[in-house]
């Protein structure tokens, strides 16, 4: 399924509040697979009612090769359109922009790159901002807008809070 989004239209899902069940750490507990890695996901419901689905893969033999990703859910199929991939410390080139770095790294989904036939999220600039996939973890879900069942609730009892 072809599916695209402007980078407007990204940045909106990115933005969407998104609210964390009480038992999601539970949940995003990696378990083993057969292809030598472990796993988790979890799926949340935004503010505005769209889908989204936290993913993790971690090597079981390279604690540096990781994945934590953050997917737009389109409503009534199964497709997942990736918004942005926080990954572990390997070598990656971007195809437009001829950058090559080897460092932790966050893939972002761009209109550019979808346009060129590769995957959405393809893009990606280094960063200093985790060191392992838990910390990978805690920046996606202060980037991209998360917040506990707690907070949310909490905010209705807030002078101008959320009605």
């Amino acid at each position: 399924m072809a599916v695209r989004f402007t980078d407007n239209q990204i940045q909106e899902m990115l933005t969407e509040i998104k609210i964390l069940p009480n038992d999601w750490k539970q949940s995003l507990s990696l378990k083993p697979k057969k292809l030598g890695h472990d796993e988790s996901q979890l799926d949340i419901v935004g503010e505005k009612g769209n889908n989204f689905r936290i993913k993790m893969r971690l090597s079981q033999f390279d604690p540096l090769s990781f994945s934590v990703i953050l997917c737009f859910c389109l409503k009534e199929t199964n497709f997942l359109f990736r918004l942005c991939r926080y990954n572990g410390k390997h070598q990656h080139t971007n195809t437009i922009e001829k950058q090559t770095f080897f460092e932790f790294h966050i893939h972002y989904a761009t209109q550019r790159y979808q346009g060129l036939g590769v995957k959405e999220d393809f893009y990606a600039e280094p960063s200093n901002k985790y060191s392992d996939i838990y910390s990978a973890l805690d920046c996606l879900l202060s980037d991209c807008f998360f917040i506990s069942e707690n907070d949310a609730q909490l905010d209705l009892f807030q002078p101008g809070g959320k009605k």
